[in-house]
């Protein structure tokens, strides 16, 4: 059988920048084995699949090189370029997931694409409740811990902690299955953040369009305003515009293609 892959490096304007995904459109699911393995083969942070059903939304599954993943955002946005460059889809489509429902992603004029996720925003974990691998898994002590669905949330006061702070990865790994993102008042941006995702990924996620759906409530909250802009101060950096509306987080972003061709399986 052979299938289309795009490669499509997600949150960014800049070729090598941002973070990489695979997207292999389906007219029918493949064995979810099958579509590990392709996520395996890709070594990319994710790799999304997606089928079409009679009602026109896009069913979408996002897999990690080690597992499925329940909520991936930068795959979800290069997948919505996808569809608009390759597919002509009409702007807005709707994607759905399991543990999220839809997310609606629409083209703007300005080139962005933006993703309508539901609003997730961490609570604060009290002292005692600090998991002790959090405390020993990063370097510099946060100021404070806060917890949504997804990960702890470390908070500093400057972006040079979240710059220097060094993962403790075996000890971050034993926080299965929520993963941990670093964050603070940005310099040049409202918010900059970091992610650390072992146990479900890799070691540093370049760019994490779905943590956002958490952070930007949190900074929304703190700074006392619904429009932010965000820095994910990784290697290779991703650049994130979000907006908080009720029950709702809009994040948007650019994508590059890096390469199309087919696979084998």
């Amino acid at each position: 059988m052979k299938l289309t892959i795009f490669h499509i490096d997600a949150f960014t304007d800049t070729p090598f920048k941002g973070n990489p995904a695979a997207v292999v459109p389906l007219n029918t699911w493949l064995p979810e084995a099958d579509m590990q393995a392709i996520a395996t083969e890709n070594n990319l942070s994710e790799t999304a699949f997606f089928v079409l059903d009679a009602n026109g939304k896009f069913h979408i599954r996002w897999f990690s090189p080690m597992t499925e993943i329940a909520f991936c955002g930068h795959a979800t946005l290069a997948s919505a370029y996808v569809l608009f460059r390759h597919q002509m889809a009409a702007s807005p489509v709707t994607f759905w997931a399991k543990a999220v429902g839809d997310i609606v992603v629409v083209q703007g004029d300005d080139g962005l694409i933006e993703m309508s996720f539901p609003n997730r925003e961490p609570s604060p974990l009290a002292a005692a409740d600090i998991p002790p691998a959090l405390k020993e898994g990063l370097s510099i002590a946060p100021l404070e811990v806060l917890k949504n669905q997804q990960a702890y949330i470390a908070v500093y006061g400057r972006q040079d902690d979240v710059l220097n702070v060094v993962p403790d990865l075996q000890r971050l790994k034993a926080l299965a299955p929520l993963d941990v993102a670093v964050t603070a008042p940005g310099v040049q941006h409202d918010f900059a953040s970091r992610y650390f995702w072992p146990a479900n990924g890799g070691d540093e996620d370049p760019v994490t369009g779905s943590i956002h759906a958490g952070l930007a409530p949190y900074w929304a909250r703190r700074l006392d305003q619904p429009l932010l802009t965000a820095l994910q101060a990784s290697r290779r950096g991703g650049l994130l515009t979000c907006r908080v509306e009720g029950d709702r987080v809009y994040v948007s972003g650019s994508c590059v293609q890096y390469l199309e061709g087919t696979i084998e399986v």
